[in-house]
């Protein structure tokens, strides 16, 4: 058995993998990665035979640094041990991949949905309503751009109402103020100024990744389809991607108990700082220290950096995921948007929901 996995921004790891009587006889790492010294990658075999086949991703790690330790310790080494490219958590997930636990890209495809606009408090729900139908096993893996045609702000889930939002600033502009089932920070987003997807993948697909790792792991074809609209950009942080010029988009994550990961992402292309500043506290703050406010200043990295309209943006991110990934056309379902529509109702417009941390 054979598992492969590509580090984000490192290098390629693969392991084979027999199994007898429940536990791991044979095990050959190798890649593209660099080693030293060359006797480390024996030693990192070794340490994984004998491991139950059910043994977890971070046990897994655990024994690989246990082996290298001990071995360098002992003097079985000829020098101190350098993974470059790669580390045991790369090799954890081979491994689980090679046995079955774990999946990759290639082993689903991913319906992607282009729905047009919808109001922000569904675009919300309907977060909640693809991610269970994942669980559920009523749908696959999904890929769904936004649209909105209202001016909202997005809070995460464990925000504060009052730390976060201006309700003076909210009524003078006609915000919609909506709470999403995910953590991280808040987001401004009028229509037409920000590039936003959701992807829901299940759980097999991060397995063995911590949530700092799958960030990267989920967001590596951003990074790709920001450098086919002429944008180099990079990880910044824990769930941020930035570009030379600074921060260009930012991420959050839900995982349900039930085997599926919600994970979106929020660019900005062309934001009005002033407007921004006024609805969202903690934004004025940040950028009021920096002295960056004043009249009808705009914050539009993906225009200014691409000169391309958002549509085109839109269009180049999901010809860049269909080009990496296997991918089919869809479409959301009548009894999902009916359940979006309810979960609108009781929970995502109601005042318990928007103020659950007051």
């Amino acid at each position: 058995m054979r598992g492969e996995y590509k580090v984000p921004g490192g290098k390629f790891v693969a392991v084979d993998v027999d199994v007898a009587d429940g536990r791991l006889v044979d095990v050959r790492l190798s890649g593209d990665f660099f080693l030293e010294p060359d006797e480390a990658l024996g030693v990192i075999d070794a340490a994984l035979i004998g491991l139950p086949e059910q043994t977890s991703a971070r046990d897994l790690a655990a024994a690989v640094e246990e082996g290298l330790r001990a071995a360098e310790a002992e003097g079985l080494l000829a020098g101190p041990v350098a993974l470059v490219g790669f580390d045991p958590w790369a090799v954890a997930v081979a491994v689980r991949r090679a046995l079955g636990r774990a999946t990759s890209w290639d082993d689903h495809t991913f319906e992607v949905l282009r729905p047009g606009p919808l109001p922000p408090r569904t675009l919300a729900a309907l977060d909640q309503v693809l991610t269970e139908e994942l669980a559920e096993g009523r749908r696959g893996p999904t890929l769904r751009f936004w649209e909105w045609d209202e001016r909202a702000v997005f809070i995460g889930s464990f925000q504060s109402y009052r730390n976060e939002i201006d309700d003076d600033g909210v009524d003078e502009h006609g915000v919609t103020v909506v709470r999403r089932i995910s953590g991280g920070g808040a987001m401004f987003m009028e229509a037409g100024n920000c590039v936003t997807f959701s992807l829901v993948v299940p759980a097999s697909l991060v397995d063995g990744m911590s949530f700092e790792r799958s960030y990267a792991f989920l967001d590596d074809w951003v990074l790709g389809a920001l450098a086919d609209v002429g944008v180099e950009a990079h990880f910044s942080g824990m769930n941020d991607v930035a570009s030379a010029v600074g921060k260009l988009a930012g991420s959050a994550q839900k995982r349900l108990a039930g085997g599926a990961v919600l994970h979106h992402m929020t660019m900005a292309y062309d934001i009005d700082q002033d407007k921004m500043l006024e609805v969202l506290r903690i934004g004025r703050e940040k950028l009021s220290d920096k002295g960056t406010r004043s009249a009808n200043k705009r914050v539009d990295p993906l225009r200014s950096q691409t000169g391309l309209s958002r549509e085109a943006i839109l269009d180049a991110f999901e010809k860049h995921f269909r080009s990496r990934y296997r991918t089919t056309d869809s479409a959301l379902r009548p009894d999902e948007l009916e359940r979006a529509e309810d979960l609108v109702r009781t929970k995502f417009a109601t005042q318990e929901w928007i103020h659950r941390v007051p």
